[in-house]
């Protein structure tokens, strides 16, 4: 049964030769003496890692710290656990170890990759001023500027998972009513409002993709590459939104998913209900949801502490 187990996973990985993974098999028994369950889990790991590199195009044996880190976030961003992240990041690092060994490349690009920290994380969060600045260095003037203005516009307004922004299509909109259809984890389909500004940065945006011809099959998709004609990748996502946050001189480390927790936070504070928040997230749980809480209490001890008199004085006698 285990046998049949481990042909499953590596039948399963095409991008790599089978002499290659046949060998690292050998290697993870013998030289690393694993245990058949680390085994089996090292190569469905693995396998995870190959089909992003399948989705996105990218060389195995030529993968960036970039790549590597986009893929690391992808895996906290779909909901995996801070341990099964670990778990994963420790099979990718073993696959390179091999890989490094056997002189199929030259350097370790995982020698740098961070690992998830384990324990309550506090996700980052934006202001609505830092938005309005990452969105004012955008050149509207370009193609490219208005369907990116109108990306991150979108992603904060419905608090969209990158994959959903990805996957937009035509048929999921309703702008005369007011909202998007999103299909999130397991094709769940929910209904999310879409404030007016996203609508009009939405009508900009089609001014321009109508006169893009798409690769067949992709005629519905939303948001497409200017230059491919196909879906946005995540990475480019991922690196257009960071440069963009750099040349507005943000500091803060952020992502897509950056707009998603700005989005809730916001809401929250506001004063929206956890459950209301929990329906337009698309969280399964409301324990889910409650990190949100807990990023309140944290910016209200910050203005507490800022504000408060007492504080006030103590910082002036230092």
């Amino acid at each position: 049964m285990r046998q049949m187990s481990i042909k499953k996973h590596l039948s399963g990985i095409g991008i790599v030769p089978q002499a290659l993974l046949d060998g690292y098999v050998r290697y993870l028994r013998l030289e690393k003496s694993v245990t058949e369950n680390t085994l089996d889990a090292y190569l469905n790991d693995l396998q995870k890692l190959l089909n992003y590199y399948a989705d996105e195009g990218i060389d195995f044996r030529c993968v960036s710290l970039e790549q590597l880190s986009c893929f690391s976030a992808l895996l906290r961003e779909t909901g995996v656990s801070a341990t099964t992240q670990k778990r994963v990041l420790s099979g990718v690092r073993s696959f390179y170890s091999y890989l490094l060994l056997e002189k199929e490349i030259e350097q370790d690009p995982t020698e740098l990759l961070e690992g998830p920290k384990l324990g309550m994380h506090l996700p980052q969060v934006l202001s609505v001023e830092e938005i309005d600045r990452i969105e004012g260095v955008i050149d509207q003037s370009t193609p490219q500027g208005v369907r990116d203005h109108c990306i991150i516009e979108v992603l904060y307004s419905c608090g969209l998972r990158i994959s959903e922004l990805c996957a937009l299509s035509f048929t999921d909109l309703f702008l005369e009513e007011g909202y998007i259809r999103v299909f999130g984890k397991g094709r769940k389909e929910r209904l999310v409002p879409i404030s007016r500004r996203a609508v009009e940065e939405l009508q900009n945006w089609f001014t321009i993709r109508r006169q893009m011809e798409p690769v067949k099959g992709f005629e519905d998709v939303v948001f497409l590459s200017m230059r491919r004609r196909r879906p946005l990748s995540r990475i480019s996502l991922f690196i257009f939104i960071q440069n963009y946050a750099l040349a507005a001189g943000i500091k803060k480390k952020i992502s897509p998913h950056t707009f998603r927790h700005s989005f809730a936070t916001h809401l929250l504070e506001g004063g929206a209900g956890l459950r209301a928040i929990q329906a337009m997230l698309g969280h399964e749980k409301i324990s889910t949801t409650e990190i949100y809480t807990h990023l309140d209490r944290s910016r209200l001890r910050e203005e507490v502490l800022l504000h408060h008199p007492r504080n006030i004085k103590n910082e002036t006698k230092g």
